[in-house]
């Protein structure tokens, strides 16, 4: 016989109300606001040192660029002839040059001898490698200007340790800064010894990323050390081969420390970038508006030729997923 009392069953308190399972869910309006404004709180410092640092000036060097300031007075609205006399005057365009051919000149440069040293010093067989690790990487420590000083007397060709072991070999250096052809290379190698060490590590972080265990099938299949860098060790660098790249273009657009030290953007102007370029219309000059207007197409330059590498880049690893 089934006994007819029926058996009710009662909820958890926790459920039995909408209200009080909302209440456990979702945080008191009191308390977010008091989140907030701790949160707000502790970004306020750096908020108002980026807006006083960095937008502000980018502000007003954009606001000189359409006037014609000689930054001992505010000038008078000119509009967009600043911009259009960048690219009519023949400094203007020879600097623009100067910066792409240095470019051209730093970046291969700096990624080869970067990327080589770090796969020697990623061999687990290398002693002291902890040492050369430490040395190769210090002179990237040092200010451009302090190299930049080093190099002047390191390749003086009366002074310089340089030109006299050279010249024990028969081979006679000269003057390299003081010749058209070769003062950009010079400035450009300067560069390159100064930061290579710098995407030296940055390399070697991406080495120890990729595993070991696509080099051990590589192995199996046959590959050999040069076919394993080419279908292992680069595409699994293609991360950090981005960020080498935007960071070199960036740098190499910005060079000015080791030009005004070693050339003076000389000589006949063949070393005269778009940054020197910048400060000799600006200080020299005293034509503000007209250098804040070069500042921006050097602003315009890096930011297209970032994306654009960006961009491919991200549609590359599209395709091979």
């Amino acid at each position: 016989m089934v006994d007819s009392t029926v058996v009710r069953y009662r909820a958890p308190r926790q459920i039995q109300s909408g209200r009080s399972q909302g209440s456990l869910r979702r945080p008191r309006s009191g308390a977010r606001r008091r989140r907030a404004l701790t949160a707000w709180g502790l970004l306020a410092p750096a908020i108002v040192i980026i807006a006083a640092f960095v937008f502000w000036p980018a502000i007003r060097a954009f606001w000189l660029s359409l006037t014609n300031s000689s930054g001992l007075n505010r000038g008078n609205f000119v509009g967009l002839s600043n911009y259009a006399r960048v690219f009519t005057s023949s400094d203007a365009l020879r600097a623009i040059w100067n910066t792409i051919a240095y470019a051209l000149l730093y970046i291969p440069a700096v990624i080869v001898v970067a990327l080589a040293v770090a796969l020697l010093l990623n061999r687990k067989d290398l002693p002291l490698r902890g040492f050369f690790r430490t040395a190769i990487f210090l002179p990237f420590v040092i200010s451009m200007a302090v190299a930049a000083l080093v190099w002047n007397f390191l390749i003086d060709p009366n002074l310089g340790l340089i030109p006299y072991w050279l010249s024990k070999i028969g081979i006679h250096m000269g003057d390299v800064l003081s010749n058209s052809t070769w003062a950009l290379p010079a400035v450009a190698a300067v560069a390159v010894w100064k930061n290579f060490g710098y995407f030296m590590v940055i390399f070697l972080a991406g080495l120890q990323a990729v595993s070991r265990d696509l080099y051990e099938a590589a192995q199996i299949d046959g590959a050999g050390s040069w076919r394993r860098f080419w279908s292992v060790t680069l595409p699994g660098l293609s991360g950090t081969m981005t960020y080498v790249l935007v960071f070199a273009l960036i740098g190499a657009f910005q060079a000015f420390d080791q030009i005004y030290i070693m050339t003076n953007g000389g000589p006949d102007h063949a070393t005269e970038t778009i940054v020197y370029r910048i400060y000799v219309e600006g200080f020299r000059n005293f034509r503000l508006g007209y250098a804040s207007a070069v500042s921006y197409v050097l602003l315009a330059m890096t930011l297209i030729v970032g994306l654009v590498q960006l961009r491919r880049d991200a549609r590359r690893e599209k395709e091979v997923m």
